[in-house]
């Protein structure tokens, strides 16, 4: 079986401007997301990775800069097939102002009938985002690659290989740089870890600590 972890970027700021990012270019990984992005690719040391897909996004590769950097054996693939979702007109709209549409309202309760005016529909992007996973693990059978990507993509990706409905799949909780794992074969897929965050609650707890001895 090949496994396949699936890696959400972590933090950055574009979130404080209450904005749809999507493409937009030049969103980096915030002081707290490169905290965060250090404690996955920690995590991730003993892991016998061969291959690194990300988005081509700014704060999936650095994210996944941070995993690489502990195997340098391996090099990086962008792939715009694990990449965001295309807003078309509502990238980078205050979220309050798409809020009043009623597509709003679609996207949030009925995501299979959704669609965003010159980008895509959200059965596009579950299809895209699935058949890149079906690809790369008959690419790489009986081994461990790791995909960094969106929290939206991953949703989508989990719902599918757990049998649920895509107007469903907002139930999922996909948190920053968290670990999500399948293993994929001939018959039927395993799912073996939904949004693992225990190196960002190691990370936290050490914060804590650390804030607790210096006050």
């Amino acid at each position: 079986m090949t496994q396949i972890l699936l890696v959400r970027h972590a933090v950055n700021d574009y979130v404080k401007t209450h904005r749809l990012a999507g493409w937009t270019p030049g969103v980096h990984l915030n002081e707290e997301g490169l905290a965060q992005a250090e404690a996955l690719g920690k995590r991730l040391i003993p892991a016998p990775l061969r291959y690194i897909y990300a988005s081509p996004l700014e704060r999936t590769m650095e994210t996944a800069q941070a995993i690489q950097q502990h195997h340098p054996q391996i090099s990086i693939v962008q792939n715009s097939e694990i990449g965001e979702v295309r807003y078309g007109d509502w990238e980078g709209q205050s979220i309050a102002a798409l809020q009043t549409r009623k597509m709003w309202h679609v996207v949030q309760e009925y995501p299979s009938r959704a669609y965003f005016p010159n980008g895509e529909t959200m059965r596009q992007v579950q299809q895209r985002a699935v058949n890149e996973v079906e690809r790369l693990a008959a690419l790489h059978p009986r081994e461990m690659i790791v995909l960094v990507s969106h929290a939206d993509l991953i949703k989508m990706v989990m719902a599918h290989f757990l049998g649920m409905h895509l107007d469903n799949f907002q139930r999922i909780v996909i948190s920053p740089a968290s670990i999500s794992t399948l293993m994929l074969g001939y018959g039927r897929p395993y799912v073996g870890s939904m949004n693992d965050m225990a190196h960002i609650t190691q990370l936290e707890q050490e914060r804590k600590a650390a804030a607790a001895h210096n006050g």
